[in-house]
């Protein structure tokens, strides 16, 4: 072990990665008070609030940014909009459990919709079809849940 309690060749890859071309890359990534873990901070009230009213105010307040700044980088950080990805969680759930065997209407307000035609709707322009039907396929597939919530959309 060297200086720090860490050896010769990691110091030198920290040290690369600290001077290096994506040292400010590098910095964002592991700096506590930024954008980045101000994104990381939002996203990850999201994934513990998603079946909760969302307003992009009340987020980019939890997340210390502007509404801008915080929809800024957090599309920059997921490709999606905060709305949007809780929406993609919500969906996923919904399939989860429809795949369970669980009722429409009963999956659409568990998972936080406001109606169970929301939830077709919106299930139907993800996944390309409707919530009942595509989860007859998928048990006709004998899909498993972590097949479904780790597959692209």
């Amino acid at each position: 072990m060297g200086h720090w309690g860490i050896e010769p060749f990691e110091r030198e890859l920290l040290y690369r990665l600290l001077t290096g071309p994506h040292r400010d890359i590098v910095r964002q990534l592991v700096g506590n008070d930024n954008r980045i873990a101000r994104v990381r901070r939002a996203i990850n009230w999201i994934r513990n609030h998603h079946t909760e009213r969302l307003t992009v105010q009340a987020l980019a307040e939890y997340a210390g940014m502007s509404q801008a700044s915080l929809h800024r980088h957090f599309k920059s950080a997921t490709g999606i909009t905060p709305l949007q990805y809780q929406k993609r969680l919500r969906l996923q759930e919904a399939r989860i459990k429809l795949l369970s065997g669980a009722d429409v209407s009963d999956t659409a307000y568990t998972v936080g919709y406001e109606s169970p035609s929301q939830l077709s709707r919106e299930y139907s322009r993800l996944f390309g079809q409707a919530p009942s039907a595509d989860a007859r396929r998928l048990r006709d597939q004998a899909a498993s849940p972590t097949q479904i919530s780790t597959a692209p959309y």
